[in-house]
């Protein structure tokens, strides 16, 4: 079994490939943002639909670089702490 940093070299460790909610709520919040759309794509003309969908793109790229910055300041807070740990 290769190290961690070696599947990290290797491209074989993608934590965002993992991001998928294990809290109780998601699967029933999913599923109400799914019914929703399927709402609003009724009650919108085609053009409109995709302008929220373009929206909705736009909220989930911004998304995407919070949670890089959560997950990098959570690593950076992490080594930081076992460095404090073996340093004293």
């Amino acid at each position: 079994m290769p190290s961690f940093l070696e599947s990290l070299y290797y491209g074989q460790l993608n934590p965002v490939e993992k991001a998928v909610s294990t809290d109780p709520q998601y699967r029933q919040l999913s599923r109400q943002l799914s019914e929703s759309m399927e709402v609003w794509k009724k009650k919108l003309s085609d053009d409109d639909f995709h302008e929220l969908e373009d929206l909705f793109d736009l909220c989930r790229q911004v998304q995407g670089l919070e949670m890089a910055a959560s997950f990098t300041d959570g690593f950076r807070l992490g080594a930081t702490m076992i460095i404090e740990v073996y340093s004293e």
